[in-house]
Formats: structure tokens, C-alpha cells, sequence
């Protein structure tokens, strides 16, 4: 089997990507992957490193401001399309997938073109502009939230509750050792990461609570972020319970062993969350396209398995009192374990390769 795969910019794109590559490797023992990325952004690394075939295009996402680079950018994206048709027409690819980015749309359109087989898949709960503009040249769309099928409304082939595949990753990982980190095994453990670079809104607003933390019978890890790492412990000293540390590789085997997250709500994170049935209070990045990330944290709050607090309304007090009401009442934290065991979808990357194989065949 041939198959192109798109995605890039970020690591929630990138990341469920390289999970859907993984199951039909695992599926299929005569697979031939090529990867298209963009020229520019980390999938350029990342791809190659992992041994898969890699096509970069140059192309740069719509801005409201950048007006010169929106013109040039109407030009790379029909040379782009022309790439992508050359590409094709010489791969032979059985089916295409788009998992996510605007380097997706002129590889999904040259697909439509030629009349191969096409796949996007949506891992927010509120569509992003470029598969937005693709769901009248899909033949399926995959969704990560149940209720995101019916935000599809051009949608030309089926839209299917998917998951997110990234969530079997964690699934599949094993538990980290606390005594590793230096936590203690009879105390709960509460996480704290703003997102896999950190934030410095959210870094400044962390220090009072890590003081008033002290004096809780539970233990708190904080992940800063490696580029902010040493500006957060200037001057700082932490308490036996407090952890700080700049960058963690290894995330979702924290989380096995984790009682409650605090975090952003990217697409990636989110899967794991629901995965691993982990209760949550979010802190949604206001920064991003469509502001997705509150929606992401409010489909999970409104189904009960999560806590959400917007990042202008964050205090040390309520986010310590937040933390409290989820810990200290057994009956919630179990609900909301229940809850979000309900939401979650746990072979995801079985679902989408069945679809797929069956719109292949």
C-alpha cells in the first residue's frame, strides 16, 4: 500500500500524524509512506529523522497583517498545487490523508484533482479554517469530539467520530517511577505544563501559587518550558513538595502516575487526557486561531470531566481552591473519571485505518 500523509506546523497536527502512520505500519508490511511538510516548521526535522520519506512545499498560513506576504503567498500555494499534482502523479499514493496545518490544503486539493481517495482528520472541537475549506474535497473526515460532526456542514463524504490517535500513544506507555523524580509515593501528585514551550503569562501568575502550594499535603510538579526556565528560578527558592524542571521528554508516562493536571488545551494533551481518564482544570491559551483551545477545555467541562478557569480570571487562590475541590471530594474526582472514561476513545487509530481501507478497497 502507498500513502501520502500532510501535516504540519505544530506538534498537534504532527503528532496524531505520525500515530496514523504508525497503525498502518503496523497493519501493513508493504507500506510506502511519503510525508509532504512545509519547508519551514518542525515537521522538516522531525519527519526525516524518523525515517520517513519527506516532500516539503513552500507555503505560509494567512495573516490579517502580513498583507505583501499574503499576495506571495496566493502565488506558492498554485505552485504548491502544481508540486503536489507532479508528486502524486509519480508516487501513485493509494489514498491521502491531511492531518492538520495549512500545508495540507494544496495537498489534499491535488488529490481531489486526480481522483485519489482523501482523508482529513480534525482534532480540535471547533474546525480549523483549512479543513474547513477541504471538507467539500474529502471522501471522509475524521473528528476527535462527537459533537464537532455536525460544525461540517459542506462536508462532501462522511464525518466520523474518530478520537485522536495520539491518545493510544500514552495508552501504551509505561508508568514512569516517581522516585525518578524525587516525588514521594504516598502524596498525590499534581501536574502543571502551559503547553510543550511554556508561557510566560502563565509563569508569572505560577510563582505566588507555588509559595502558597507549600502548605498542601499533595505535591506539585511545574514544567516552565526550556526557554523560560532560567528567568522562572532567578531569585527563587521552592518548597520540599514544589518540583521545577524546564522540559520533560517524556510526558504521558508522568501522567500515569499523575492524581490532576493543570494545562493548556491543545488537541495532543487533550487525547491524552481523555485517554488516560486523568481529571483536568484548564487554562486554555487565549492566543490561538478561533480561540479552539477554550472550546477544546469546554467540551470536557460541560461533560463533567473537567475544571476550566480562563487564563485572565488565574490567581494562585483559585487555582489552589480549585485544585482542593477536585482532590479532597472523592465522590467529583471519581465522576470526573467516569465522565471522561465515557469521552474517550481508545483505539482511534484502529477506527480511522478500517475506515480507511475500506474506502480503498
Amino acid at each position: 500500500m502507498k500513502i501520502i500523509v500532510s501535516a504540519g506546523g505544530t506538534g498537534g497536527h504532527i503528532y496524531p500524524a505520525l500515530a496514523i502512520i504508525n497503525k498502518f505500519k503496523e497493519k501493513e508490511k508493504d507500506l510506502d509512506v511519503l510525508y509532504i511538510g512545509t519547508h519551514n516548521r518542525m515537521e522538516k526535522d522531525l519527519i526525516p529523522k524518523r525515517g520517513i520519506k519527506y516532500e516539503e512545499i513552500e507555503i505560509f498560513g494567512f495573516s490579517k497583517s502580513a498583507i505583501l506576504q499574503d499576495i506571495k503567498n496566493i502565488f506558492l500555494i498554485e505552485k504548491a498545487k502544481k508540486k503536489c499534482l507532479n508528486i502524486m502523479k509519480e508516487f501513485k499514493p493509494d489514498i491521502v490523508l491531511g492531518i492538520g496545518g495549512y500545508v495540507t490544503y494544496p495537498v489534499i486539493w491535488a488529490a481531489n484533482k486526480l481522483g485519489i481517495k482523501t482523508f482529513i482528520h480534525e482534532q480540535n472541537s471547533v474546525p480549523g479554517k483549512t479543513n474547513l475549506a477541504l471538507q467539500n474535497k474529502a471522501d471522509l473526515i475524521g473528528v476527535s469530539f462527537k459533537e464537532t460532526e455536525q460544525k461540517f456542514t459542506k462536508a462532501r463524504g462522511e464525518v466520523f467520530y474518530s478520537g485522536n490517535p495520539c491518545g493510544e500513544n500514552a495508552l501504551s506507555m509505561k508508568a514512569m517511577d516517581k522516585s525518578v523524580l524525587g516525588l514521594d509515593k504516598n502524596k498525590k501528585l499534581v501536574v502543571v505544563v502551559a503547553g510543550s514551550q511554556g508561557s510566560a503569562t502563565i509563569n508569572e501568575k505560577m510563582k505566588e501559587f507555588l509559595k502558597k502550594a507549600a502548605t498542601e499535603n499533595y505535591e506539585v510538579f511545574y514544567i516552565t518550558g526550556n526557554a523560560l526556565y532560567d528567568e522562572f528560578i532567578k531569585g527563587q527558592s521552592f518548597a520540599d513538595n514544589v518540583k521545577v524542571v524546564p522540559y520533560l521528554d517524556n510526558l504521558p508516562s508522568l501522567l500515569k502516575i499523575t492524581d490532576l493536571i493543570v494545562t493548556r488545551a491543545g488537541a495532543s494533551t487533550m487525547s491524552e487526557i481523555l485517554s488516560l481518564n486523568l481529571p483536568a482544570i484548564f487554562i486554555p491559551s487565549p492566543y490561538v486561531a478561533n480561540n479552539h483551545q477554550y472550546y477544546n477545555a469546554l467540551e470536557i467541562k460541560n461533560n463533567g470531566g473537567g475544571e476550566l478557569i480562563l487564563e485572565k480570571d488565574l490567581t494562585a487562590d483559585i487555582l489552589i481552591s480549585k485544585i482542593n475541590e477536585v482532590l479532597k471530594d472523592t465522590t467529583k474526582y471519581q465522576l470526573m473519571k467516569e465522565n471522561l472514561h465515557k469521552m474517550s476513545m481508545n483505539n482511534s487509530g484502529d477506527v480511522i485505518y478500517n475506515k480507511l481501507k475500506d474506502l480503498i478497497k
